[in-house]
């Protein structure tokens, strides 16, 4: 195997398991850059995930076909906004500390997604979907040398959509009124209020934001990679996307090349063995490796990360 054969081997797998990442932590970027910690991503993921696998195995059976899988993304966009508001309000509106009410969240997505699979389907995991999403190459690009196999053969149209997210939110974020108001309830909510800027209200966007990409991160990861959900669909996922979010410091292009960092580990545990220098590393070790970078990342690079100075504080109008 040669090291073209190796690179089209793995940067294909690094982009599609990248893009579930990419998309929960553009969510997360929406929440944490309004002031609110956002720890939920998990839970985010696993509801949606689990509301994107049950509406596709239902439009399927009402006839609908591909178009069922799309649907059940926009559903889970949807749902996954709405289910934001458990954090949203605990955070925002009662002011409890914003760790403590995301992992709670966490802890209601698992305990209630397991619950209902279990009541809809009477056993500890649902059918797999008829309709998943499929590689494609993308027409002539594909047929570029050396480029077109590495980046356009083989790819997912989520994986696309995902990495167009990325500007878009680098636009709204940065160049827009929006994102200007987004980023100061963040940064010093007190002096935005006094700007007129509805502090708590821009807040409860960013949740619900997070919410809705966050439950395209959870769908997609469903629809592309698992094609079933049970309790073990997502396991980490959430909190990677977390780590992807700090690593990228708040930023769009940086959670693009974080993201793509962390979706390298994990093809790298989904390929390695085919590969000839990994060839003989007990698999148990590449399962862990993106873990083990998750923490190598954070502990590395964390503390020089430039954080929102208002993230986790709750906004109290009057108060300095």
């Amino acid at each position: 195997m040669d090291v073209m054969q190796i690179l089209a081997l793995i940067i294909p797998a690094a982009i599609y398991a990248a893009a579930p990442l990419m998309l929960t932590a553009l969510g997360g970027l929406f929440s944490e850059r309004s002031g609110v910690v956002n720890i939920g991503l998990e839970g985010l993921m696993v509801m949606r995930a689990f509301t994107a696998i049950v509406m596709t195995l239902t439009l399927e059976q009402m006839g609908l076909g591909a178009i069922s899988t799309w649907l059940a993304l926009l559903v889970a966009v949807l749902f996954g906004a709405i289910f934001s508001l458990f954090h949203a309000v605990a955070s925002i509106q009662f002011r409890a500390d914003q760790v403590v009410s995301g992992v709670a969240l966490n802890f209601l997505a698992i305990g209630l997604s397991v619950f209902l699979v279990r009541l809809f389907y009477q056993k500890g995991q649902t059918d797999f979907i008829q309709n998943r999403l499929y590689r494609f190459d993308i027409p002539w690009l594909s047929d570029i040398p050396v480029v077109g196999p590495l980046f356009f053969s083989r790819t997912y149209l989520t994986s696309i959509i995902a990495i167009a997210l990325v500007f878009v939110v680098l636009y709204v974020v940065y160049h827009t009124p929006f994102g200007l108001r987004l980023r100061s309830v963040g940064e010093h909510p007190m002096a935005a209020d006094t700007m007129g800027i509805r502090v708590n209200r821009m807040r409860y966007i960013g949740v619900m934001l997070s919410g809705a990409l966050g439950g395209l991160g959870g769908g997609v990861y469903a629809v592309t990679i698992s094609g079933n959900f049970s309790a073990n669909t997502i396991v980490g996922q959430g909190f990677m996307a977390l780590a992807v979010l700090i690593f990228g410091k708040w930023h769009p292009l940086g959670v693009l090349g974080a993201a793509l960092f962390f979706g390298l580990a994990q093809a790298l545990s989904i390929t390695g063995q085919q590969i000839p220098l990994f060839a003989n590393v007990p698999t148990v070790f590449l399962h862990i490796a993106p873990y083990v970078l998750t923490i190598l990342a954070l502990a590395g690079f964390v503390g020089r990360a430039d954080t929102p100075k208002a993230i986790g504080k709750p906004y109290i109008k009057g108060s300095r």
